[in-house]
């Protein structure tokens, strides 16, 4: 970590392993424009109830506080607080980091343990209208649990990791809400127990009781050379080829540049804010199924959606008494991170 001067003062840039920056400014300033938007739905709307979660936001990590041992010069972050508010940019990328940790922990045991294939699948649905996402996702949710319990599935799976995705075409202003899905199976599984692309169609289909065929894709997973795994840390980046899927399935569900278009509040981005916030509270967003969640609980790992933000590695050593603090506030003018 290291500090450059500008104008008067000293400007945070902390970097990973690789050197790669961490963008903690640019997520404050998208956690900022998402308060603005919430501060214009209490005004649009006259709720209380946007009026706090605008508050939230906008003192979502006011004050970063990093500790740093002298010798080797590893630095963790010690102390933030992190609003939790599910369309905060900001915990969104802390929770994306963490459910990438947590899920290469996960497969790493799960391929030591049962030495697994492993397949990725992605369900959807039509596109829907704002009003009619609340309940689309909900029927999604019970859908998928009707899925899994179908006998040639279920036998045929060995678990599963289920995280919900929500794009926005906003040339038409509608939702497509869909599941992508990391499924271990048993080696055997591509031979009498293969569930084809047809199938699985089939399934979904019916487990939706859609009245049209939706689009499933179904692919065995095979690791990408060069994968971009932008803030994921060294140890993530270096798992096994098959590990690589979990850099893709453990994006968090929506992509704040996907609500918030531009650095304006406008109606459109107002709207997209209200139905989002409205679909996704108090919603369970990602789920583990099977040896997965077996696996999830031996490693007694902690909630990724609502619990803490500021360790994001399960097996962090307490920092060495052999440290000093560095500490970071947001300055509002300059709309960056000083050190104090």
């Amino acid at each position: 970590m290291t500090y450059s001067s500008e104008s008067n003062y000293s400007i945070l840039q902390d970097k990973t392993a690789t050197g790669k920056k961490r963008d903690w400014k640019g997520k404050k300033v998208r956690s900022s424009l998402m308060s603005s938007h919430y501060e214009g739905l209490e005004k649009r709307i006259g709720a209380p109830y946007y009026g706090k979660k605008a508050e939230k936001i906008s003192n979502c990590a006011e004050c970063l506080t990093f500790k740093r041992e002298k010798e080797t010069g590893r630095l963790k972050l010690y102390q933030a607080y992190f609003c939790k508010v599910r369309l905060c940019p900001m915990c969104a990328w802390r929770r994306s980091l963490k459910i990438a940790y947590h899920n290469k922990l996960i497969v790493e045991e799960a391929n030591k343990q049962y030495k697994p294939a492993w397949i990725f699948l992605t369900l959807t649905v039509k596109n829907v209208e704002g009003d009619q996402l609340k309940q689309t996702i909900t029927d999604m949710m019970q859908g998928y649990r009707k899925l899994f319990q179908y006998k040639k599935v279920k036998t045929g799976t060995l678990g599963f990791f289920r995280a919900l995705e929500i794009t926005k075409n906003h040339k038409e202003n509608t939702y497509h809400p869909h599941f992508h899905v990391l499924i271990p199976v048993k080696r055997n599984y591509f031979g009498k127990s293969y569930i084809k692309q047809a199938e699985w169609t089939s399934f979904w289909k019916k487990a939706m009781k859609l009245d049209y065929t939706p689009i499933v894709h179904v692919q065995r997973v095979k690791g990408k050379k060069g994968i971009d795994a932008e803030a994921i840390e060294k140890e993530v980046r270096e798992a096994m080829e098959e590990q690589k899927a979990i850099l893709e399935i453990s994006k968090y569900p929506v992509k704040d540049t996907d609500v918030i278009r531009g650095n304006e509040v406008t109606e459109e981005n107002l709207d997209t804010v209200y139905y989002l916030d409205d679909a996704l509270s108090a919603r369970r967003l990602i789920g583990y199924g099977g040896i997965l969640k077996d696996i999830h609980k031996k490693l007694n790992l902690t909630d990724a959606e609502d619990g803490d933000l500021v360790r994001i590695e399960e097996d962090d050593d307490e920092v060495a008494n052999e440290t000093f603090e560095v500490m970071a506030r947001w300055h509002v003018g300059i709309k960056n991170y000083i050190i104090t």
